[in-house]
């Protein structure tokens, strides 16, 4: 497989849906998950994408493209249920081949239409009925607990929309990584939260067994920020560069991620030169192009379009050159979004 064409599946999405998917909720969505030669991979579902997958192989307007691909099996867990009746599905979802994920608090303080971040759907999943508002940390390790019983699961990733506290959702994220932990002592979990306003809450979540941390900021550019997060770019780069500082502190080189989103209208030289700098102060930057889908303001009200392949090939390829450098790569995360690659295709190209 060409890196280019990793990258084409990545910005145009495929037709067809494979057993593991996902529709709404934080993050990069509207997906399917599949293995691509042999690495994880969460790829648009785009109803006019060239590429179809037709249950065991990806083609290119009616052509076998030749790519490994691997189909990654409903989990067993998915049928099971809490004692009160919640399906364990609606607690957290399985993310590539052995990656469980769940939003442990599926709302969010800034997601009034002039603060919410426009590539976000968070709630979405929500109203459809497909989670729960609030994950409670019992039910968490029960579902962690069968997920790698049944299904193999070796890493977990837990996120949280914003609360309106001044630890801004992290005390909850730390008694939920707290039950995972005593329910499965062997499961790694990587959290993630915006700066929480006291950095001492680093350390609580590192206290409560958390083994990787991912603080999320995806633009280094004040105006992109602005103009695509408007509530969130009140949290100031300086409070992120202070918060990724303790955790790197706390957690340790290489076990501390963000995101960079491509696409949002960053210069490409200067995302390039604010995730070398990210690096080299031991945090991974996690280059993931921008994924237009329904139900975020991005498409809904801008029309906004996924970025040209070209710029996230760049982009991709010359932060993977510096992770190398400094020896840094994203299967070395204990765990988080880094170490399953999926969203982005930093790991094809050597990151």
């Amino acid at each position: 497989m060409t890196v280019s064409t990793r990258v084409d599946l990545a910005l145009l999405g495929i037709r067809g849906t494979p057993p593991v998917n996902r529709t709404g909720g934080a993050g990069p969505t509207d997906d399917g998950h599949l293995l691509v030669d042999g690495l994880n991979a969460a790829i648009p579902r785009n109803e006019n994408s060239p590429f179809v997958f037709d249950g065991d192989r990806v083609l290119y307007d009616g052509e076998d493209t030749g790519l490994q691909i691997a189909t990654i099996a409903r989990p067993r867990f998915y049928d099971l249920r809490t004692d009160e009746g919640v399906p364990f599905e609606k607690i957290a979802k399985l993310h590539g081949a052995d990656v469980l994920a769940t939003t442990v608090v599926q709302t969010c303080i800034r997601y009034g239409e002039d603060q919410r971040c426009r590539f976000c759907s968070i709630e979405e999943s929500l109203r459809s009925g497909s989670t729960v508002a609030v994950k409670r940390p019992a039910d968490l390790a029960a579902v962690a607990r069968a997920a790698v019983d049944l299904d193999g699961v070796t890493q977990m990733v837990m996120t949280t929309g914003t609360s309106a506290g001044k630890d801004r959702g992290a005390k909850h994220l730390a008694r939920c990584v707290r039950a995972v932990k005593d329910a499965v002592p062997e499961l790694p979990v990587q959290v993630q939260c915006e700066p929480p306003g006291d950095l001492a809450t680093i350390t609580d979540l590192r206290d409560a067994g958390a083994d990787a941390i991912g603080i999320h900021v995806e633009s280094l550019d004040d105006d992109v920020r602005r103009r695509w997060m408007p509530g969130k770019s009140a949290v100031s780069l300086d409070e992120y560069r202070a918060a990724w500082a303790e955790a790197v502190r706390v957690f340790g080189r290489n076990q501390v991620s963000t995101y960079l989103l491509v696409g949002l209208g960053e210069d490409a030289d200067e995302m390039i030169r604010g995730a070398r700098e990210l690096i080299d102060m031991g945090v991974y930057p996690l280059v993931v192009p921008f994924r237009p889908h329904a139900g975020t303001l991005a498409v809904d009200v801008d029309g906004a379009v996924a970025p040209p392949p070209a710029i996230v090939e760049k982009i991709s390829r010359e932060v993977a050159q510096h992770l190398r450098l400094v020896g840094m790569s994203g299967s070395d995360q204990r765990a988080g979004c880094a170490a399953c690659g999926a969203c982005s295709v930093l790991q094809n190209v050597g990151g």
